[in-house]
């Protein structure tokens, strides 16, 4: 796992179950044990765009250009790969004189209009956090893109669907080991994971899959479902659907925003999928099962007519 797990050794208190007198009269006896634990590493990562700081953001170490190449799409700065030209780890050290590989700094198109001062990410963006910094309120709603011409391109089984958080959970390397992080996987109509990534912000996780898909020249993503471990809010959505995914699918719950967001972006949003039920929140049409079922009620009830 390289630099995206730590170990550290811990205190473990144990409570036993005995048949001493402690036992007997209601008492918890304990077991106090010096152990190894391995912890998913966070670590800040500055970006700089043409050798210009632009923000800081706290993740995992780990497909750290994908991240960053996320993070401009997420920005509304890019949208192509070849408007990314190149990206390098610049200057930054540890005491000891050894680089950190905490800076970044990424070479845009220069005929790509550069992101404003007023723009900038003033404040430490955390890893639990997607629009921390941001300096207005407009900004925060980036730039939709416009609707596919041929409509949706999805098209998915409910059976696929409630089987997507499994699929995530059982291929989830690093929170095997640490228990500690997000994941975000993409995933074809037929239910196939395309790329999963992992990270302690669940933004990030999202930011590394849409960086790969952009620097693989894979957007927009249509076509595809995105399952994230979390619950689904506002900042998502728009990650999601600035990607081009057609389909959000969450284990937790959504926001309001996010269900109004979904709605206006013509991105079917799904929450609280835990393997047996799913809850439809909005564009329910790309699921097979639900578009017949709403057909035969609809000829139904025109029957009844």
């Amino acid at each position: 796992m390289g630099r995206m797990t730590q170990r550290r050794r811990v205190t473990r208190i144990l409570r036993e179950s005995g048949e001493g007198d402690s036992a007997q009269h209601g008492e918890s006896s304990f077991a106090i044990r010096s152990t190894i634990d391995v912890l998913a590493a966070e670590e800040p990562l500055e970006l700089r765009l043409g050798g210009e700081a632009f923000t800081v953001t706290m993740r995992t170490p780990g497909n750290d250009f994908e991240l960053v190449a996320g993070f401009l799409v997420a920005e509304g700065v890019v949208g192509a790969a070849d408007e990314l030209r190149g990206m390098r780890y610049c200057a930054g050290t540890d005491e000891f004189g050894n680089q950190t590989y905490n800076v970044i700094d990424a070479e845009l198109d220069p005929l790509l209009i550069r992101p404003s001062i007023s723009e900038k990410r003033n404040v430490l963006t955390t890893s639990a956090c997607g629009i921390c910094g941001t300096t207005s309120i407009d900004a925060v709603e980036k730039t939709l893109p416009a609707a596919p011409a041929k409509g949706p391109q999805l098209s998915i089984s409910s059976e696929t669907i409630l089987e997507l958080p499994d699929t995530l959970r059982d291929n989830q390397l690093i929170f095997d080991k640490t228990g500690g992080v997000h994941a975000a996987g993409l995933f074809d109509g037929e239910g196939n994971l395309i790329c999963l990534r992992e990270d302690v912000g669940r933004h990030n996780a999202v930011d590394k899959v849409v960086g790969w898909a952009l620097m693989d020249d894979r957007l927009p993503l249509t076509g595809t479902v995105l399952q994230v471990s979390g619950r689904a809010s506002f900042e998502l959505v728009q990650k999601a659907a600035l990607a081009g995914i057609e389909m959000l699918s969450a284990v937790g719950a959504p926001s309001s925003l996010a269900v109004h967001l979904a709605e206006r972006a013509g991105l079917t949003l799904a929450g609280f999928s835990r393997g047996r039920s799913v809850n439809l929140y909005t564009h329910p049409e790309r699921i097979r099962d639900v578009d017949a079922q709403t057909g035969q009620e609809a000829q139904a009830q025109r029957s009844r007519m």
